[in-house]
């Protein structure tokens, strides 16, 4: 047969190998290159909308200008050492949460949009996700929207949501009270029943806070996120967050959850900082230390219920979620008592992270749930033994009254905590009920749906034969299409028809997507690699190993733009390029 390129069947070999190799490092080097030298959040030099309570949704395709990161320097020309956000700025400069301008600035008092702080939020959390967006996400969001990947990952971890008619307003000025209920949902925060008397007492404009975001402002301010300049007690909470202000939200965020030292006492930012947890708040903790023989344990009592004092420890930030996620928030805010066997945020690391992604996905509520009241127990466990419950099943409770150590199957608890409507006992190890197989969970196949790089599609694709003699050697016409079967793995079952019509049956590893640049345009794109078995149907069919690599691009939320590189080891090594389009489903 004809062919294009005829090779020995080494050097074909080899050239295959080559091209797979070569069109993927690109991507990867790219995405590395891009992570590197172009943040995510790319302010508008000119705001051109007014943010109301109901705002207009007609975003701009590209933000008018790029901030670019510094490499390591975080010196900004307008922002002094005296200024009052600097110790926020430079400390989230040198995490490459936030970055300046090309020209060498900061622009501090430029107001951040909406998806300028869904990809600030990306870059400075690594929330577990605690639902999904639907498929082809919010309908003022193109795939190719530079912050698209940051939207869905704030949505996604329940750091912020959408407006009606599923959209999410992207280019509009996110006002500060906005800011701090993205804040305080994504972390999990609740002010519990004092909020009125929190926000009365250190806000002297509490009336202009909106009903919806009264328990946000509370649980942020108990948490110390507020900080307001120049007034401490003017919140300003309908005006629009400033990127000095975004820095300062969001590094007191940071030091929430232990991943930042407070900034020290003396200097000019802390004056501006809403002390919440040091007076005026209505939420008390005390710690008692007892001492039996060689034997020292401690005991907490706050005033707080369960759920709040939960949401108000980083130390059971992820049990927070998860008690979200599985609607189990309210029966623990209820009057109890209750005793919980609370897994720290330590111990739900120790799981698998593709298990505790799927426990999280809404379509696994049900599991998570079961998981989670085996946990939990109605009223107080005042004896060694059995008890029983929410999920009725029961567990083995267990004092060691020489070292008043208690332990729940095996499972040491660190710290008992009384709340106001029951016990909290910590544990480091979730624990897992008898009728619940985790390895199922984390083997589940559902052909068709989304993987981490996109969704399922079949479309048609031409093909450009480099070597060989079947179909795929030559320019032929192809039908392709992507089956996701797990959330990082697909097939991609394809025919290239031609005198050999050769059969293309591989199975792909789908990376995450990412974005690049290509002339001076930014797009999503979802590489992958994988091997399989190439078929030619010709009246001497053959078959051999099949390796492909190559990159999925979203055109939108209805079609998916597709290229790859095969190579099929037949009688001969084949080599071909496809290049088509698939419609999503």
């Amino acid at each position: 047969m004809f062919s294009l390129f005829r090779r020995s069947s080494a050097a074909s070999a080899f050239f295959a190998i080559s091209m797979i190799t070569a069109t993927i490092t690109p991507i990867t080097i790219s995405a590395i290159a891009s992570a590197q030298t172009t943040p995510s959040e790319t302010p508008t030099q000119t705001p051109t909308e007014t943010p109301t309570q109901t705002p207009t949704d007609t975003p701009s395709e590209t933000p008018a200008q790029t901030p670019a990161q510094t490499q390591t320097t975080t010196s900004f020309s307008d922002v002094s050492s005296n200024y009052w956000a600097s110790p926020f700025i430079q400390a989230l400069a040198q995490r490459n949460v936030i970055s300046g301008f090309t020209d060498g600035t900061f622009k501090p008092d430029q107001p951040v949009t909406r998806a300028q702080f869904a990809a600030m939020i990306q870059k400075a959390f690594n929330q577990t996700p605690t639902r999904q967006l639907s498929q082809g996400g919010f309908r003022d969001v193109p795939a190719s929207y530079w912050a698209a990947s940051a939207i869905q990952e704030a949505y996604e971890t329940g750091f912020m949501s959408g407006y009606p008619n599923n959209r999410f307003l992207p280019n509009q000025q996110i006002p500060k009270v906005q800011a701090l209920v993205a804040l305080t949902s994504g972390l999990g925060l609740n002010a519990g029943d004092t909020t009125t008397s929190v926000l009365s007492t250190y806000y002297s404009d509490a009336a202009d806070i909106p009903a919806y975001a009264v328990n946000n402002v509370g649980a942020a301010t108990q948490a110390n996120l507020v900080v307001n300049y120049p007034e401490l007690k003017v919140l300003n909470p309908q005006v629009s967050l400033t990127r000095a202000e975004a820095a300062a939200l969001l590094y007191q965020a940071l030091v929430r959850q232990g991943q930042l030292q407070p900034i020290a006492s003396n200097l000019p930012a802390a004056n501006y900082i809403v002390a919440g947890s040091a007076t005026g708040t209505q939420t008390s903790t005390s710690t008692t230390t007892t001492t039996t023989g060689n034997t020292t344990s401690t005991a907490t009592t706050t005033s707080s219920n369960i759920v709040a004092f939960a949401g108000s420890t980083s130390s059971f930030s992820t049990l927070t979620t998860a008690l979200k996620a599985a609607g189990l928030t309210e029966t623990l805010q209820g009057k109890g008592p209750y005793t919980v066997f609370a897994p720290t945020d330590e111990a739900f690391a120790a799981l698998p992270q593709e298990t505790l992604q799927r426990l999280l996905e809404p379509r696994n509520k049900e599991t998570l749930r079961r998981i989670l009241t085996y946990h939990v127990v109605s009223g107080q466990v005042t004896s060694a033994g059995e008890a029983t419950t929410l999920a009725n099943k029961p567990v083995n409770v267990q004092l060691d009254s020489a070292s008043n150590q208690i332990t729940v199957n095996n499972t040491r608890v660190i710290q008992p905590i009384q709340t106001s409507n029951g016990v909290i006992y910590a544990i480091n190890e979730v624990l897992i009920p008898p009728d619940v197989n985790i390895s199922q969970l984390n083997n589940e196949i559902s052909p068709g749906r989304a993987t981490r790089g996109g969704s399922s599609y079949v479309g048609v694709a031409g093909n450009i034969g480099l070597g060989g003699d079947s179909a795929l050697s030559e320019p032929n016409f192809a039908v392709i299409s992507k089956l996701g079967l797990t959330r990082n793995f697909s097939v991609r079952p394809s025919a290239v028809f031609g005198d050999d019509t050769t059969i293309l049956v591989p199975i792909t590893l789908d990376l995450t997507r990412r974005t690049a640049d290509a002339a001076g345009q930014t797009f999503g794109i979802s590489p992958y690699v994988g091997a399989g078995v190439a078929i030619e149907a010709s009246d001497d069919a053959d078959f051999g190993l099949l390796l492909t690599g190559g990159i999925d691009i979203p055109l939108g939320s209805r079609f998916t733009a597709t290229g790859a590189v095969n190579a099929a080891f037949l009688d001969q090594t084949d080599v071909g390029l496809l290049f088509g389009v698939g419609f999503n489903f």
